[in-house]
């Protein structure tokens, strides 16, 4: 059966380590594209802080497909039509915060298409705000300030501490929410069963395709889910040993094209 959805992940796999995306991997992108190939990013940044990103790959020029918040929001890049939407439980942010006090992390999420948190000079933060594009609006008190629905909270820290702040989450959170690490020093909080492989359930059964016709590179830890559902998982060379083992096939390295080698071996054009 012919693969008709390439879904990417952005950091890591479309990016290389500079932030930058090739123009043979733009191009090629494209290509695809033009041919009928379907193409979604799917990320753990804001949906505001992909679209620069889709417009580089020509996802708004062909319809191509934001999954958005780890699996919580999907989009359709030229129209905006949002096909699918999850917020975490009312009140709970609140809880979030007392845990981010308890276990001395940062906290933030995302409203009005910036990034929210008490500490704008979080490294972190910072971090996203770069590499997504998007501002920072500073809350004085995030726990009774967040009151309206958001898709995601991320707790942020020194990668040394992160482990055991997921392990402490998903114990205080079982079964209200999903916790899980996306990079070294974040740990998202999820509304629960949410993940990219959730998301991409939803996008399947929209376009009426088979996840045997889906292919999904990453290489982070939140990309595992996706490797594992896709028809063909692919993991990216400078993902880690416990990415690497739920592949089908492990890419070149993100800086050495690794989506165009993708491409080339396995997207029936």
């Amino acid at each position: 059966m012919a693969y008709e959805l390439l879904v990417l992940d952005i950091d890591g796999t479309l990016m290389r380590t500079d932030k930058t995306i090739s123009e043979r991997t733009i191009d090629r992108i494209v290509e695809i594209q033009n041919d009928g190939i379907k193409v979604a990013i799917a990320s753990g940044r804001s949906t505001e802080g992909i679209m620069s990103t889709a417009r580089r790959i020509g996802l708004t020029d062909f319809g191509g497909f934001i999954i958005s918040y780890n699996g919580a929001k999907i989009s359709n890049a030229a129209t905006g039509e949002v096909i699918y939407d999850i917020c975490l439980p009312d009140k709970i942010v609140s809880e979030i915060y007392d845990f981010s006090k308890k276990m001395g992390t940062g906290i933030m999420s995302y409203h009005n298409g910036n990034i929210i948190t008490e500490n704008e000079e979080d490294p972190y933060v910072v971090i996203d705000s770069i590499g997504s594009e998007i501002g920072i609006t500073k809350l004085e008190n995030f726990g009774q300030q967040v009151k309206y629905p958001v898709n995601k909270c991320l707790l942020t820290g020194d990668p040394s501490m992160m482990e055991d702040v997921e392990k402490a989450g998903a114990k205080e959170f079982e079964g209200r929410l999903s916790v899980y690490r996306s990079e070294d020093f974040y740990v998202e909080m999820m509304p629960l069963g949410i993940d990219k492989a959730y998301g991409l359930s939803r996008l399947l059964d929209r376009l009426g395709l088979s996840r045997s016709q889906m292919i999904c590179c990453g290489d982070g830890f939140n990309d595992i889910s996706m490797i594992k559902y896709a028809g063909l998982g692919v993991a990216m060379d400078n993902a880690s040993d416990e990415v690497k083992k739920f592949a089908n096939y492990i890419a070149p390295h993100c800086d050495e094209d690794g989506v165009v080698d993708v491409i080339d071996r396995y997207v029936v054009i």
